[in-house]
C-alpha cells in the first residue's frame, strides 16, 4: 500500500565539496515522503507543499527524526561478518591467522546460507540497504548471498572471490575454474531483480598473472559488471606485490596491465599511492574506497582525502566499513572515523559530505544512482530513519545543535545502530518506527 512519512528529510544531488554545500542537497525541517505501492518514492518535499492527492494516505510520523536514503557500504566482506576485532600483527598475518581459516568454512552451503541471513539482517539493523560485498572463493557462498538478498529485496553487488596462490588450498581456485564459476554466477544473477555482479580478484598477491588476465577478460566481456579488489593497503603488502610483479611500474600498474582499471573498478584502501598512480586512476575513471576503521585497526595508514580527490585530477571516492578488518557495521561510525583520519591528514571532511559519500556518492560508484542513493521520485524507497536523540548522551548533545551540520556531526561521532529508528527496503519497514 502507498504510505506517507513525516520527519526531517535530507536528500543529495551533488558532492558538497564540489557543488557547494547549499547547492548539494535538499533539507526540510518539516518534510514529507510518499512511497508508492511498488516500493518507489512518489514525492518528497516540504510538508506544506504535499499534493492534495496524497493527504489521505496513512501517515507514519517520525517527528524530529531524520529521513535519508539508506546507507550504502562500498567495501565489506561477507565471510568475515563475525571476525571484528580479530588481532593480527599486520595485514598478511591477519589474513593467514584468521581470515583464510574462517573463509574456508564457506565451502559448505548450509553454513553460507545461515551466515548470509545473519550478515544481511545485521546490515539492515545498521541502516545499510545496499552494499558492494566480497564473498569467499566458493561459488555456493556467493550464490547463497545473492539468494538471501533477493529474499529481502536488497540491492547487493557481489561475486565469488578469485584467488589461485599464496593462500591455503581450501580457499583457492585456479584461473580456469575461477573464470567458469564467475561466468555461471553472472549468467544466473547479474541483473536479476536488484542483484548485480562484481568481478572479484581478491588482490595481486593472491592472483597469478593468468588469473588477473582472466579477470580483465571477464570485465571486458561484461562491461556492465563492477570490478572490486584491494590496492596499496600496507607497506608489507606493497613490497610483496613488487616482488611478485617485478616488471610493473607500481602496484596500480599491475592491475592496469591486465585491463582492470576503469569506470566500473573500485579499489579498496588506496592509501599509499604515488602521484603517477593517482593520475592513472583518475584518467581511467577508477575509484578509491576509504575504509577508515580497518586502516587504523590494522595499522595500515591514513587515507589522504585531499590527495585522492584533488580537483585537477579527481579520483572517485567511496566510503566503507570493510568488516571484518573494519570494527563496526555502522556507516555513521565510519563517517565519524573518516572525519578523525581527515583531521590527522590536515584535510576537511564535514559530516554532510560523509553522509553524501554514504548515500548518493556510493550509489554513483556502484552505478546504482538511477535506482537508489537519494529521495528523488522514481527511486526505490530504501531509507534510513535516524534519531539524533537515541541515547541520553546524544540527546544532551542534540540540545546544543543549531544547524544541520551540528546534528549530523553529533550523529557521526556518537551514533551507531541505536540511532537507527527504522530501515526501509523498497518501502518495507524493518524494525523501529
Amino acid at each position: 500500500m502507498s504510505q506517507l512519512l513525516f520527519g526531517r528529510t535530507l536528500s543529495f544531488h551533488a558532492d558538497p565539496a564540489l557543488a557547494g554545500e547549499p547547492q548539494s542537497h535538499d533539507y526540510e525541517e518539516r518534510g514529507a515522503l510518499v512511497i508508492g505501492d511498488d516500493g518507489r518514492i512518489v514525492w518528497a518535499g516540504a510538508r506544506g507543499e504535499l499534493p492534495d492527492e496524497h493527504r489521505a494516505l496513512a501517515v507514519t510520523d517520525y517527528g524530529d527524526k531524520l529521513i535519508s536514503a539508506g546507507f550504502i557500504d562500498a567495501h565489506i566482506h561477507f565471510p568475515q561478518y563475525r571476525m571484528l576485532a580479530a588481532p593480527g600483527n599486520d595485514l598478511l598475518d591477519w589474513l593467514n591467522r584468521f581470515t583464510f581459516p574462517e573463509e574456508g568454512r564457506y565451502a559448505e552451503r548450509r553454513h553460507a546460507e545461515t551466515a548470509a541471513a545473519v550478515f544481511l539482517d545485521r546490515l539492515i539493523a545498521h541502516g545499510t540497504t545496499s552494499a558492494l560485498v566480497f564473498s569467499s572463493v566458493h561459488s555456493v557462498a556467493a550464490d547463497a548471498l545473492f539468494a538471501a538478498a533477493e529474499a529481502r529485496d536488497l540491492a547487493i553487488v557481489t561475486g565469488k572471490t578469485m584467488m589461485d596462490r599464496n593462500a591455503p588450498a581450501n580457499v583457492c581456485d585456479d584461473a580456469e575454474t575461477g573464470a567458469r564459476d564467475t561466468e555461471e554466477l553472472i549468467s544466473k544473477w547479474h541483473g536479476r531483480g536488484r542483484a548485480r555482479y562484481a568481478i572479484t580478484p581478491r588482490f595481486a598477491i593472491t592472483s597469478s598473472e593468468a588469473q588477473l588476465a582472466v579477470s580483465g577478460a571477464l570485465l571486458k566481456a561484461h562491461p556492465d559488471c563492477l570490478m572490486q579488489t584491494h590496492l596499496s593497503e600496507q607497506a608489507g603488502e606493497i613490497a610483496k606485490v613488487a616482488e611478485l610483479f617485478p616488471n610493473a611500474k607500481d602496484y596500480t600498474d599491475v592491475y592496469d596491465r591486465f585491463g582492470l582499471l576503469g569506470p566500473t573498478s573500485l579499489f579498496g584502501h588506496s592509501i599509499h599511492l604515488s602521484e603517477r598512480e593517482c593520475a592513472r586512476l583518475a584518467e581511467t575513471g577508477s575509484a578509491a574506497v576509504h575504509c577508515p576503521t580497518s586502516n587504523t585497526f590494522l595499522g595500515s595508514g591514513l587515507f589522504d582525502l585531499d590527495l585522492i580527490g584533488r580537483k585537477d585530477r579527481p579520483i572517485g571516492i567511496g566510503l566503507a566499513t570493510d568488516v571484518g578488518g573494519g570494527t563496526s557495521y555502522s556507516m555513521l561510525h565510519t563517517i565519524g572515523e573518516a572525519r578523525k583520519v581527515a583531521q590527522m591528514k590536515g584535510c576537511r571532511l564535514t559530516a554532510l559530505r560523509g553522509l553524501y559519500f554514504s548515500t548518493l556518492g556510493n550509489a554513483r560508484l556502484l552505478k546504482l544512482d538511477t535506482e537508489i542513493g537519494s529521495l528523488a521520485p522514481g527511486k526505490f524507497a530504501d531509507l534510513v530513519v535516524l534519531d539524533a536523540r537515541a541515547t541520553p548522551v546524544m540527546a544532551a548533545r542534540d540540545d546544543l545543535s543549531e544547524t544541520l551540520e551540528d546534528r549530523l556531526f553529533a550523529l557521526a561521532m556518537l551514533g551507531d545502530e541505536r540511532a537507527v529508528a527504522a530501515t526501509y527496503v523498497r518501502g518495507k519497514r524493518w524494525g523501529g518506527g
